[in-house]
């Protein structure tokens, strides 16, 4: 895996209430960036970028 990357979008002060992000040519990984040694969730490359495609079209709903 590449290093964890923080969204842009991640907020004011210390920029931690967002998620992170590594990712490979096979998979990506997904955590928390408050909780940085906390639990990973990893997906395959192909279906996170659906995911995300998905996201952006507004075809999933995020609660």
């Amino acid at each position: 895996m590449n290093t964890w990357q923080k969204s842009s979008y991640s907020g004011g002060g210390e920029g931690n209430a967002c998620v992170e992000i590594a990712h490979s040519a096979t998979h990506a990984a997904v955590r928390d960036s408050k909780a940085p040694g906390g639990a990973v969730l990893t997906f395959p490359a192909g279906a996170f970028a659906a995911f995300v495609g998905a996201l952006k079209a507004g075809n999933v709903s995020v609660r």
